[in-house]
């Protein structure tokens, strides 16, 4: 189907392009009733009985109407950053789980089903990296079903944004009535320039192979200590930093060329005082040692705050992911 409008814009794409990204133009009625035009780029999910699902780069999924359409044709993949390591999707996404590892495991075909008590919803979500080797329908009920044998509810963990991640699967969810509660971005850089930042405190920073009371405390988000220990502490080669008894924390996983960072906190009384990057730079300096040259970390696209702070440290997002909760 090709449909001309206005003699220069075409619609080039079909229902057999569902899977490709796509960039679009559709009308929509204007102030003073005049038209305007309204341009999508994304991957093509669906197109099914007139309506188009576009899902963008941030994971929001956009409905078009075909009747709506003026314009729409199939586009290259986004060209590959070049700032900071090159990465492939499912290399950061199988490093950033083993430095976050669960209590508790279970394959279903390439997917794996995570449990941590509960703590944090990364480690209590599904990593589903391939094909569950069955209807995905029939897949979510197992996971809906594995995680209410634990008391816990279902969580999916899905990618969106670069070449590779899960955009038909993030489509599938919300047609199932899954729903995207938080959503994060998966940030990348060099790790030198971290280390090499200028942070004075940086050298008062003490770092331990455990969290003690004090790094338990400033970070916060631990109910019960137990399970927390145990998953904190897990992962290729851990490390934890502390400044200044506990007025900023933070956490790093070296694993291999990676250096993982997380759970960064501060003293909300001390913000703004250099502390957080003192500590990023005192475990960035540490992971340079044991060899690792690249870095990654995982913000919630909200935090404007943490977002700043790692766009000055030269942090560039490489993908976004989400949780999507099972329907109640």
């Amino acid at each position: 189907m090709e449909i001309t409008a206005g003699g220069l814009l075409e619609v080039r794409i079909t229902p057999a392009d569902v899977g490709k990204r796509v960039s679009v133009r559709r009308v929509e009625p204007g102030s003073g009733g005049s038209p305007g035009f309204t341009d999508t780029v994304g991957v093509l999910t669906s197109w099914y009985e007139g309506v188009l699902l576009i899902t963008r780069k941030d994971g929001r999924t956009v409905r078009i109407a075909q009747s709506a359409l003026v314009a729409g044709k199939v586009v290259p993949p986004a060209p590959a950053r070049r700032r900071g390591p090159a990465a492939s999707f499912e290399e950061l996404a199988r490093v950033t789980a083993r430095a976050w590892q669960p209590l508790e495991s279970e394959a279903l075909g390439d997917w794996t089903l995570r449990a941590a008590a509960g703590f944090t919803r990364r480690a209590n979500s599904v990593l589903p990296l391939g094909d569950p080797g069955i209807p995905v329908e029939e897949a979510l009920a197992r996971v809906t079903s594995w995680y209410a044998r634990r008391g816990l509810p279902a969580y999916v963990q899905a990618a969106t944004g670069a070449a590779g991640t899960q955009e038909l699967l993030c489509a599938e969810l919300e047609r199932l009535g899954w729903a995207a509660e938080v959503s994060a971005q998966v940030r990348i850089a060099a790790l030198a320039p971290v280390g090499d930042v200028d942070a004075p405190a940086a050298g008062a920073v003490r770092l331990t192979r455990t969290p003690g009371e004090e790094w338990l405390g400033r970070y916060g988000k631990v109910g019960d200590p137990e399970p927390a220990r145990r998953m904190l502490v897990a992962g290729p080669s851990v490390w934890f930093a502390s400044l200044d008894g506990g007025r900023a924390v933070g956490r790093c996983v070296v694993d291999g060329r990676w250096a993982g960072f997380a759970a960064v906190a501060v003293d909300p009384a001390h913000r703004r005082e250099g502390l957080a990057t003192a500590v990023m730079a005192a475990l960035a300096r540490r992971a340079l040692e044991e060899g690792a040259s690249a870095a990654w970390l995982q913000v919630e696209a909200d935090n404007a705050g943490a977002r700043a702070l790692y766009d000055g440290l030269g942090f560039a997002t490489h993908h976004a992911y989400h949780h999507f909760r099972a329907a109640a």
